[in-house]
């Protein structure tokens, strides 16, 4: 009897299995750079590799931006062929088959089938704890990050997008940069009302300053948490 395909589809249903997690992974990376906040792009990453969809709040942050539409493409496109492959190889797996032709007793295409399946969902049930494992997770993601980055395949932006509401807007956090325009300027200098976006709070440090005053300026490193129409703040920050 030969047992080159009970290894070999079970193997090839694995790895297709190991980088489509590791797509979803890179899809959440390339959202967060663009400015979703981490658990948003995680999730936004996720509904479109598995094409499940996401609310119409939720779908304004990525059409609205022509990065992340082509983001999203690219994973619905993969998750798509990612699962016609998962399908394909999962039902050889339980079709197994010798080179020479079928294996001929019914009984062991049964224990056959049954040893890859029980491969199959010990395999499932590893790769899942290991990616959902947070010191790996988040090692995969540091790794893949700092490899985005230095080929310089997303430009990270400074500014990261916490809470959708309703047509188009919500609240971000912005770092202020050096050479920024707005830096060592007064809040009432910034004209940042005259583009309809409101200072909540600003970060300095380990100190926050909720309602800031009028007069309060902006400093290096600061991190201001803004309310605003979301692409107005792209373009305001970018």
């Amino acid at each position: 009897m030969d047992w080159v395909f009970f290894f070999t589809n079970p193997a090839l249903f694995i790895f297709v299995l190991i980088v489509s997690f590791v797509v979803v992974r890179i899809g959440a990376i390339a959202f967060q750079l663009t400015g979703l906040e981490w658990s948003l792009a995680k999730f936004q990453a996720l509904s479109c590799f598995t094409s499940t969809g996401f609310t119409t709040k939720e779908a304004e942050l990525i059409t609205g931006d022509p990065r992340r539409r082509r983001i999203a493409s690219v994973l619905i496109v993969l998750g798509h062929a990612g699962l016609v492959t998962l399908i394909a190889t999962f039902a050889n797996t339980l079709n197994p088959r010798m080179i020479s032709g079928t294996i001929e007793t019914t009984f062991w295409r049964f224990v056959l089938a049954l040893a890859n399946l029980a491969l199959l969902v010990a395999a499932i049930y590893v790769i899942y704890r290991l990616f959902t494992n947070t010191k790996f997770a988040r090692k995969l993601t540091n790794v893949l990050r700092k490899r985005i980055i230095k080929k310089d395949i997303i430009k990270s932006v400074s500014v990261e997008e916490l809470v959708v509401a309703t047509a188009g807007y919500g609240v971000s956090r912005i770092k202020i940069r050096e050479k920024h325009p707005l830096l060592d300027k007064k809040l009432s200098e910034s004209d940042l009302r005259k583009d309809d976006i409101t200072v909540l709070a600003i970060i300095r440090g380990h100190k926050t300053m909720p309602n800031p005053r009028a007069n309060a300026k902006i400093l290096p490193g600061d991190e201001l948490i803004c309310f605003g129409k979301l692409g107005g703040i792209r373009k305001k920050f970018a």
